[in-house]
């Protein structure tokens, strides 16, 4: 396939501007499915790490989504017609606290398109960033990595997905148990139609995966919620993420980390100890 880059580089630039009342109930929703037994949430309360995620997503009409599930290419994101489209990590700044009951401003603008051949044919990254403000000002900014692939060759069926960190080296962990509902639920809650993460025969049968996909951002949140749940009076200040494999519903995985000088680093391992994704988190 021919990959017009010039054409694609038009869109870096581009900015779009959105505001949404940030309600309580989606984010009590976001607490169920990390399997929370907390308070219902409230008007004036901040928003948790990661929840942001479920807001200011795409509202695309059934009848325009693309075989994928997602919506059809173009409008903001450019139309890059390679066929995969996947979260392939961020980073992300946090200041004030978005607020339960807030009227939030999120501002997005693409910073880079690039071109690549790997090994398994041509990638496009594409890298967004989001500048989220609330009531208290400027609440997050997040650099946001896309990656565009190609249909799965066997070369990369067959490649082997490096190692987590030995297990003895994680303070904190958690198993995590991938079943279909809670696959639905994040898809849900993010408005996601992507049919990689609820549609078993299209996974397997079109895009030649083993099982159901562990959404990027869920393993991400999962990460967050680790240092949440181990250390709940730590002011969080940065994040940063990067998939490494992809990860499937068809084993339990293991949340991990441990605590370094000024943060944590984090891991997600993968059935045989490989590395699905890993992240660093700063605090104040």
């Amino acid at each position: 396939m021919t990959i017009d880059a010039e054409k694609l580089q038009a869109w870096v630039g581009k900015r779009e501007e959105q505001q949404q009342l940030i309600p309580a109930w989606p984010v009590g929703a976001w607490e169920a499915m990390l399997d929370h037994d907390r308070p219902e949430p409230k008007e004036g309360d901040a928003l948790p790490p990661g929840a942001h995620w479920i807001f200011f997503n795409p509202v695309a009409r059934t009848g325009v989504l693309d075989e994928d599930g997602h919506p059809k290419r173009g409008g903001f994101l450019p139309p890059v017609e390679l066929p995969r489209r996947m979260w392939a990590g961020g980073r992300l700044q946090f200041g004030e606290s978005l607020k339960i009951g807030d009227t939030a401003t999120k501002v997005s603008e693409i910073l880079s398109v690039t071109v690549k051949e790997g090994r398994t044919g041509p990638l496009i990254f594409v890298t967004v960033k989001h500048t989220l403000s609330g009531s208290a000002g400027v609440a997050i900014v997040e650099e946001h990595d896309i990656v565009y692939r190609g249909w799965p060759t066997e070369a990369e069926k067959a490649k082997q997905p490096p190692a987590a960190p030995p297990v003895d080296d994680a303070i904190w962990s958690r198993e995590v148990v991938p079943t279909p509902p809670l696959l639905f639920r994040y898809s849900a809650l993010t408005f996601n139609g992507h049919r990689i993460h609820y549609d078993q025969p299209y996974v397997t049968q079109v895009e030649g995966y083993p099982g159901l996909i562990v959404h990027g951002p869920l393993m991400a949140t999962l990460l967050l919620d680790l240092v949440r749940r181990e250390r709940p009076a730590a002011r969080l200040t940065g994040f940063e993420f990067r998939g490494m494999s992809p990860v499937f519903d068809t084993a339990p995985f293991t949340v991990n980390g441990k605590p370094v000088e000024g943060g944590a680093e984090l891991w997600i391992g993968g059935p045989g100890n490989y590395l699905g994704m890993k992240a660093q988190a700063t605090f104040s």
